[in-house]
């Protein structure tokens, strides 16, 4: 607790019960299993074990937690037990009375131990603590707080300090996983590791024969940002795909203007989409200037002080797919594998300052409400230069003499493929042909000018995030491509793609759009149509700021598939 205090939200602001067990079951229907109240402190709000209880009733809701200081917890516990709660983390930085009357400012360490004391006698198994170690405050109680697993089955979690919005974070304090566990490590050599989930934020150990066990949340030495499946709902209603960043989306805003439920889903996956691979980097973090130029542009609210508890929403895959959560060793991205072994099922990964990427999967499920079920946001690369030559012959490679780069030309027909014999346009029949892996890439460049670009990247563009708009066009776009270009085939998507980075040595947006399918003909054009949207997008968004805008490099990359075979532009 700051010396000063804290403002307090004014009620009205806050969600209501009602509004929290709405978005809780918008949530939960998409897939969502755990749900954590916390703070803030959420066990001063009068109607929590009512909330609870409204929770519990959720079909497919598996967990519902709670983060407390613990001051009100042993009076509590009983009756959030019988309406349902599952699972209790308890702060705690302390195991020196006078050090916690100096933390909170105010007495109560007896009754924060009472508490632990009262969850473990309910069957808890185990209860969480969360101590964050912070160099000479308390790194010197490491050892206190592993021997108070001893004979109590809790998990002691040490989480690493990180730098919030007025806790004068400063990175001396900071005190890293590697640093306390080789202090532990000195006492106990004996300690062992544990396994953990794919999605864990936390690297567990055991001193063997003790009850409990120790972990640690490596926030800023080992992020997880990549394998985080957790979004945020703050007090007031505003979504937070990061607790480290500033970005938020008023849902409580829709929600009072009539929102529908598919609306709320587009507006959250947009959102999802503009997850960050990783926050920034700790030794920079303690620069302002850094601090300023690593993350989003904050927000007026002071989100760390005003909120007096958090919606924490654990994000998994709907159980419907039924498939086995998996790690590509390679690029460290979670996915699922789809009914053909070509179609990847991508989860939620990161973004990188100035880059944007998503995923858009359909899944054709009666039992599923909507057709877009996730968005990928992960680092992505520049797109290459096209490669100019003036001749080629089919089935041959060509180079430029100046970059050294080479297109292959597949074979191709003498004839073109979409008129008749009197040269009137036509579709071509494909019903003879066989259904085949078929996917595409396509690009294309805005080149904005500084000043847009400048607002496009502090997303201060008064239209709206030009980037997650961009991205959602360029997909529907190649939805739609069938109503938009005449000859082209209605065809089942299975995977489309479309990502935005920004180039800043040309002032530009880069895009690149994929689109996969397993059919008859190709997605050249799905791909092409997306990366054309996109861009026009991007054009329309910022046509207010100037007209001087260039729409260049629309082309195809690459296509696997078909009887003409594979096309590469390298």
């Amino acid at each position: 607790m700051p010396e000063e205090g804290v403002q307090l939200t004014p009620k009205s602001e806050l969600l209501t019960a009602q509004e929290i067990i709405t978005l809780a079951r918008l949530f939960v229907k998409e897939g969502v299993e755990k749900i954590r109240l916390t703070g803030g402190e959420p066990l001063i709000r009068p109607d929590v074990v009512d909330i609870v209880g409204q929770l519990y009733k959720l079909e497919g809701l598996k967990t519902i937690a709670v983060t407390t200081n613990g001051i009100n917890l042993a009076r509590l516990l009983p009756r959030l037990k019988e309406a349902g709660l599952n699972a209790i983390n308890i702060s705690l930085d302390t195991l020196v009375p006078a050090k916690f009357e100096f933390i909170v400012r105010r007495k109560g360490f007896h009754k924060v131990m009472e508490g632990i004391h009262k969850a473990t006698e309910l069957g808890y198994r185990p209860v969480k603590v969360n101590c964050v170690v912070m160099r000479g405050f308390n790194e010197d109680e490491l050892l206190g707080f592993v021997d108070f697993t001893k004979d109590l089955p809790l998990d002691v979690r040490f989480i690493e300090y990180m730098p919030f919005d007025g806790n004068k974070w400063n990175f001396k304090k900071m005190v890293s996983y590697k640093e306390m566990l080789d202090t532990i490590k000195q006492r106990w050599p004996e300690l062992e590791k544990l396994p953990c989930e794919a999605s864990s934020t936390a690297k567990s150990y055991k001193v063997p024969h003790f009850q409990g066990q120790v972990s640690f949340i490596t926030s800023m030495t080992e992020h997880f940002c990549g394998s985080c499946n957790r979004l945020r709902i703050t007090a007031d209603g505003n979504l937070k795909v990061c607790l480290f960043g500033n970005s938020e989306v008023s849902l409580r805003d829709h929600l009072r203007l009539g929102a529908s439920e598919e609306e709320l889903v587009q507006i959250i996956g947009a959102a999802v989409g503009r997850k960050k691979k990783q926050h920034a980097e700790p030794a920079l973090m303690s620069f302002p200037l850094c601090q300023d130029a690593l993350q989003n542009p904050p927000n007026s609210k002071q989100w760390g002080q005003t909120f007096s508890h958090w919606l924490t929403l654990r994000a998994s895959l709907p159980k419907h797919m039924g498939k086995v959560l998996m790690k590509n060793k390679l690029t460290q991205q979670l996915f699922l594998p789809g009914s053909h072994p070509e179609q990847q099922w991508h989860l939620t990964t990161g973004i990188l300052q100035t880059q944007l990427r998503g995923c858009c999967v359909f899944q054709k499920d009666p039992s599923s409400t909507f057709d877009t079920k996730c968005l990928e946001a992960s680092p992505v690369g520049q797109v290459s230069v096209d490669c100019q030559s003036k001749e080629a012959s089919p089935g041959s490679e060509f180079c430029t003499r100046d970059s050294g780069s080479c297109t292959h030309v597949p074979h191709a027909s003498d004839n073109l493929t979409h008129t008749d014999e009197e040269g009137r346009a036509t579709m071509v029949d494909v019903g003879g042909k066989p259904d085949s892996r078929r996917s595409a890439v396509a690009g294309a460049v805005v080149c904005l000018g500084e000043k847009a670009f400048g607002m496009v990247r502090q997303n201060q563009v008064k239209k709206g995030d030009v980037l997650a708009v961009a991205q959602i066009a360029g997909i529907q776009g190649a939805k739609l491509t069938s109503q938009l270009i005449p000859l082209c085939h209605n065809i089942p998507l299975n995977h489309v793609e479309v990502s935005l980075s920004l180039d800043e040595a040309r002032y530009a947006v880069v895009i690149r759009s994929s689109c996969q399918t397993w059919g008859r003909t190709g997605v050249e054009m799905e791909a092409l149509t997306a990366a054309s949207l996109a861009a026009l997008t991007v054009y329309d968004m910022c046509k207010a700021v100037t007209h001087d805008i260039v729409i260049k490099e629309v082309k195809l990359l690459s296509k696997t598939g078909g009887q003409r075979g594979d096309f590469s532009r390298v």
